[in-house]
C-alpha cells in the first residue's frame, strides 16, 4: 500500500462517526441500499444495519451506486426486528423513524448531535407499525410538493447531511471518535479491502 493510500485511509478513521447510524427496513432495491452506503461513507457514518422482516436477506448491493462503498463499512442484516433494536440499544441513545405521522417533528428540529439511529422504511409503505412501535420518535422531512415522499436513497442523504452539518458546528469532527480497538482493527480491514482492490 502507498504512503498516500495509507494517509488517507488514516484520515477518514479520524473522521468516522461512532454515534450515528442508519436503519434500512425491508428495503427491496439493492441499488437504493447502495446509494445509502454512499451517502454514509460520505459523513462519516460507519456501521449500517439492515433489517428484513417481509423481504429475504439481501446477497449484493447494487455495485454501480455505491461505488463499492459497501467495503469500507460495517454492515449487519437482521431478519427480527426486536433483536435489531435490542443491538441498536446497547451502541445508540435513542432510535428515530421516519414516518409521515401527526406526531412527527420536522428534521430540522431534531437535535443530531445525540447518539442516534435512524430508520428508513421500505419504497412502497415506509416504516412498519412494528418498528415505529419501538422507537423512540418519528421525525419528517418537510415538504411543499403535491408529492409527499421522497426517494429513500434522497431521503436519507438529505437526513444524513443535516446531521452532518450539526455535528461539525459541534465539533465531532475534529477528533477522533473511534475507540482505539475499534480503529486498528478497522485500519487492518482496510488496508486488506486495498489489496483485494
Amino acid at each position: 500500500m502507498t504512503t498516500e493510500r495509507k494517509t488517507r485511509i488514516e484520515s477518514v478513521l479520524a473522521h468516522r462517526q461512532n454515534d450515528l447510524t442508519i436503519v434500512l427496513e425491508n428495503v427491496f432495491d439493492p441499488h437504493n441500499i447502495s446509494a445509502v452506503m454512499r451517502s454514509c461513507d460520505a459523513v462519516g457514518v460507519q456501521e449500517i444495519y439492515i433489517l428484513n422482516t417481509t423481504i429475504p436477506l439481501h446477497e449484493k448491493w447494487g455495485k454501480k451506486s455505491s461505488s463499492s462503498a459497501a467495503k469500507w463499512l460495517t454492515i449487519y442484516q437482521f431478519e427480527n426486528a426486536a433483536e435489531c433494536f435490542a443491538i441498536l440499544r446497547k451502541k445508540y441513545a435513542r432510535i428515530l423513524t421516519t414516518h409521515l405521522a401527526a406526531d412527527a417533528v420536522s428534521l430540522y428540529e431534531v437535535e443530531m448531535t445525540k447518539s442516534t439511529a435512524l430508520v428508513f422504511g421500505n419504497e412502497h409503505s415506509g416504516v412498519s407499525e412494528e418498528v415505529r412501535t419501538l422507537a423512540d420518535g418519528n421525525f419528517i422531512i418537510p415538504q411543499v410538493g403535491m408529492i409527499r415522499s421522497l426517494n429513500i436513497s434522497v431521503a436519507c442523504a438529505v437526513c444524513l447531511y443535516e446531521c452532518f452539518r450539526q455535528k461539525t458546528i459541534a465539533g465531532h469532527y475534529d477528533h477522533q471518535k473511534l475507540d482505539k480497538s475499534e480503529h486498528q482493527s478497522l485500519s487492518g480491514q482496510w488496508a486488506y479491502n486495498n489489496r483485494l482492490g
